[in-house]
């Protein structure tokens, strides 16, 4: 069956792209107890690329299969997990790209650039780093692993936060369902 992307987010409704969320179906890695460790041979540049052994992977299918089985863990290693083993997995950055985001009924909705959804809130914060001048913004997406805010996504974001009245005192801070996520960095 091939692979239909959900619509985009402007066009969607917050119930939908909850229904969106709850569809996706990823496999139960903290169920599985692998007896091996090893090295993927793998890495993702601090653009999203996707690469096996220096090559980008261009197969969109098989990033997003892929992706449903990172973690990472509480030293920041990032790993490749199936039942069997686990292996690492250079990552640049941050696993997943933030695309879009759209602001529906008191929720902040993001794409990534696997077609994932995710609704920022207290199970999906948004984190501010780097210098006010040059900040960087992540949503965590799951099992540890963050998605960055593009450039346009970011921007985005900053208009979402002036049209919620925020303002330069709080940090240019945004509101999604009931979380407050400061916009600066600390």
């Amino acid at each position: 069956m091939p692979y239909e992307p959900p619509p985009e987010l402007a066009g969607m409704t917050l119930a939908q792209i909850a229904d969106l969320v709850a569809q996706r179906k990823l496999p139960p890695v903290e169920g599985w107890a692998p007896q091996q460790d090893g090295d993927s041979g793998m890495r993702i540049a601090a653009d999203g690329t996707w690469y096996h052994d220096g090559s980008p992977v261009t197969r969109g299918a098989m990033v997003r299969a892929v992706s449903g089985l990172l973690t990472c863990d509480a030293d920041g290693q990032h790993w490749l997990v199936t039942p069997f083993e686990r292996l690492t997995i250079e990552v640049e950055d941050a696993c997943f790209i933030a695309t879009d985001v759209t602001e529906r009924d008191g929720a902040l909705a993001f794409r990534l650039n696997t077609d994932d959804l995710v609704l920022a809130g207290p199970e999906h914060p948004i984190r501010v780093a780097g210098t006010p001048e040059e900040p960087a913004c992540y949503v965590m997406v799951r099992r540890g692993c963050e998605a960055r805010l593009n450039r346009s996504t970011w921007a985005q974001l900053v208009e979402i936060a002036i049209a919620q009245g925020g303002s330069e005192a709080d940090g240019w801070a945004v509101t999604s369902q009931g979380e407050n996520f400061p916009l600066t960095p600390p």
